[in-house]
């Protein structure tokens, strides 16, 4: 009897599996997996998509007060894509009103990581525009078909205030990289949890380790979860992003972000954001790293958007630091070639990842660790979100260190203040300052609160 049952099954699972294989003869997507002879493989659900939309994620743009855009992959057999959009409302009745249509830009790619299956994927790109400011708004995405349960749900998403006095915060993420969905989910969703009044959320570059990795890409949605869908997300690479000089062919699919930088090479990874009184400015310091050429279209393109920058407020994020926070890591080239534009510009922060421990302050410091500064310079941070962990070296330039130690750091900018707090996963406050701006001049406040501070030593021994 059991032989017989074997054998049924056996039967069964080879014409299902026929059947999958099927050509198909229209553009309707069906209903089952076209990844059967994959179902083995550990996290399955994360790397291979489906006709039902996954990975979706909003993205920030250089007008976030009247758009925003979102991004979304599904399996090949889906061809298009749609968005979605209305005002959101007390109820459903929003289902009973306007709802506008945007047909997305869809695109096939295929990729196989080294160490990974093949993976054929649909990837949908959306600007939804002509939105109010300071508004609340729901959309899903599809593939546009009425009568089709292949849709996402519905997300709410705020545009941005136009007034520029009105504060607004942020979350700054160094490198998340390792352990994705085990260990750097809880920093995301802390985050989120303590702050979910937040308008963007920025990622200073190696967001994965392995550049094409789909199971890690798989894993760093399935941590930001809802959350990459309804708050917006900036990210510069990190040298992980690359392999032998080369971006991840998953990072402009599945990212919209601005084209405004100064290469076709370097579109959506060196630009510039305009967000209410803050021009913000990713630099991407690995392909800075990698050729002389972006070497000095970088360097004359960030002059040139400082010399016209007109906001009060100047933020550039970057993967490599300016000053590092270990022995060997030195990135002089960085230094040596944007610090002179960032002092002359007078830029108020720098936000950076790479070294996988924390480091706050600012050269001329020189080991003092005043509690207020007058005249202050720009002020460098250097942070960790994931579980990658490495050892620093105390420097004059540091007001604040730290190692062994996740985080993300809460940025609120006022008309005549930038708030700074750096927060562990549990919600200890680990770091804190507040850089005050009034009639040309700038001082520094540090706020450092009496968390001792953490050493990989005190916790890993030395073999």
């Amino acid at each position: 009897m059991k032989r017989s049952l074997k054998v049924l099954f056996i039967i069964l699972l080879v014409s299902y599996r026929l059947q999958a294989q099927h050509e198909h003869t229209d553009s309707s997507p069906h209903h089952h997996s076209h990844y059967l002879e994959h179902l083995e493989t550990p996290a399955h659900k994360l790397i291979f998509p489906s006709s039902t939309p996954d990975r979706i994620i909003s993205n920030l743009t250089d007008d976030q007060a009247h758009t925003f855009a979102v991004n979304w992959r599904t399996d090949q057999y889906v061809s298009n894509g749609v968005v979605e959009v209305a005002l959101a409302t007390e109820g459903p009745e929003f289902l009973l009103g306007d709802i506008r249509r945007i047909k997305a830009n869809s695109q096939k790619i295929e990729n196989q990581n080294r160490n990974e299956a093949l993976v054929k994927a649909t990837y949908h790109s959306a600007l939804v525009n002509n939105l109010q400011p300071n508004t609340t708004y729901v959309y899903r995405v599809g593939n546009g078909d009425k009568n089709d349960d292949y849709w996402s749900e519905w997300f709410q998403i705020k545009t941005a205030k136009k007034d520029k006095s009105e504060p607004f915060s942020f979350i700054y993420f160094g490198d998340a990289q390792n352990h994705i969905k085990s260990l750097w989910s809880r920093v995301i969703r802390s985050s989120y949890r303590k702050f979910p009044e937040i308008d963007f959320m920025l990622h200073a570059g190696d967001l994965v380790n392995d550049r094409d990795s789909n199971l890690e890409w798989g894993e760093w949605f399935y941590a930001g979860s809802f959350i990459h869908a309804t708050v917006p997300s900036v990210m510069t690479p990190g040298n992980h992003e690359y392999r032998d000089g080369v971006l991840t062919p998953l990072w402009r699919p599945q990212f919209t972000l601005p084209e405004n930088g100064p290469t076709e090479d370097l579109q959506e990874t060196c630009f510039s954001i305009d967000y209410q009184d803050m021009k913000l400015i990713s630099i991407d310091s690995e392909a800075f790293d990698e050729s002389l050429e972006s070497i000095n279209a970088q360097i004359e393109w960030l002059e040139s958007v400082l010399k016209a920058n007109t906001k009060k407020w100047t933020t550039i994020f970057t993967h490599y630091p300016v000053y590092s926070t270990a022995e060997g890591r030195d990135n002089w080239e960085l230094r040596e070639a944007i610090k002179p534009l960032i002092d002359k510009y007078g830029v108020d922060l720098v936000l950076q990842g790479h070294d996988h421990t924390y480091a706050r302050g600012f050269p001329e410091n020189k080991g003092q660790g005043l509690t207020v500064v007058k005249d202050i310079g720009t002020v460098y941070a250097v942070s960790v979100s994931g579980p990658k962990m490495y050892e620093s070296k105390d420097q004059e330039w540091m007001v604040r260190r730290g190692e062994y130690i996740q985080l993300f750091q809460i940025i609120t900018v006022s008309e005549n203040s930038i708030s700074y707090g750096a927060y562990t996963p549990i919600g200890t406050l680990y770091d804190s300052f507040k850089i005050i701006k009034k009639n040309g001049k700038k001082k520094l406040i540090n706020m450092m609160p009496d968390t001792p501070t953490r050493l990989k030593e005190d916790f890993v021994k030395h073999e």
